[in-house]
């Protein structure tokens, strides 16, 4: 039994694709380029609130607003809360509509550790508008990459 045990462990371990435990920092351009490509991004027009230091990444409040119309000629397509350093870079990701109500909202998010979040929106024309924030955290919530 023992045996059998050890050979299915060593042809898992052979045969799953091997990921990396911790979370890496990823640099700014690197992380952007995941989710626009070379399209190029702009400050201004989002707003990112974040508390600069939290006790604990568990659970850390964020204000996220962008200014827009909202009206057919000029809306907000989507917006993405990104992390450098999270396990999984894209935070959340929302989508909105000429129909829809300005992008104005509170949300917890959890980070694993020290990083930057950023606020990424996709207007309707087609630009990319971003805002960051520094965050250090003093109790990581994200050791085990879910």
């Amino acid at each position: 039994m023992k045996s059998r045990r050890k050979l299915l462990w060593a042809l898992s371990a052979f045969l799953t694709p091997h990921f990396e435990v911790s979370a890496q920092h990823l640099a700014t351009s690197d992380l952007l380029k995941q989710f626009i490509g070379n399209s190029p991004v702009q400050e201004g027009r989002v707003v990112l609130q974040i508390p600069r230091l939290t006790d604990n990444g568990l659970s850390v409040p964020l204000k996220v607003s962008v200014e827009s119309a909202m009206h057919v000629n000029d809306h907000v397509l989507q917006l993405l809360l990104l992390s450098n350093r999270n396990p999984r870079p894209l935070i959340a990701a929302f989508e909105f509509g000429p129909e829809s109500s300005k992008p104005n909202f509170l949300t917890r998010v959890r980070l694993g550790g020290s990083q930057t979040v950023f606020a990424l929106a996709q207007m309707s024309d087609g630009s990319w508008w971003l805002d960051s924030a520094e965050v250090e955290v003093t109790e990581s919530a994200c050791l085990d990459q879910t």
